[in-house]
């Protein structure tokens, strides 16, 4: 795959509008558990974790939720609605479970420097972001049919 001329890389703003569905899909799930749960109140407080709720719902479930999207179906919701799909850069299939958890985890370093690993991606040939670099992994248009 790493010389195959026919690939089309997906790029920021395709890449950023997946990003919004699956952040607008995160929120329609997440806000009627969240005030189940705890009611109005919850959203006056800081941002600290409350309870084993809060664990559970902001850290263990969006791991595991991507990470099985990612091995599934190649994408989160908002790849796949953009036709899209994540891959190892060298072969072309997906990534194994390492990489999926590593690129997860990556996305702080790409992040935490004002978002210039997101940038990146504007910038990078293949239109990697740094966790995809990291993680050796890349975002391609996905074939028609």
């Amino acid at each position: 795959m790493t010389n195959d001329t026919s690939v089309q890389y997906a790029g920021f703003w395709r890449r950023f509008a997946a990003t919004l569905i699956d952040s607008l899909l995160i929120v329609l799930v997440m806000l009627p558990i969240l005030l189940a749960i705890y009611g109005a109140e919850y959203f006056e407080g800081g941002a600290e974790i409350k309870s084993g709720w809060d664990l559970l719902l902001q850290l263990v479930i969006p791991l595991l939720l991507t990470v099985w999207f990612w091995r599934r179906y190649l994408g989160t919701p908002g790849k796949v609605l953009l036709k899209v799909k994540v891959v190892d850069a060298e072969s072309g299939n997906a990534m194994t479970n390492g990489q999926a958890v590593g690129r997860y985890f990556a996305y702080l370093a790409s992040s935490l420097p004002l978002g210039l690993g997101f940038v990146w991606i504007v910038f990078d040939s293949k239109k990697r972001g740094w966790h995809d670099i990291i993680c050796r992994t890349v975002v391609i248009k996905r074939e028609a049919g």
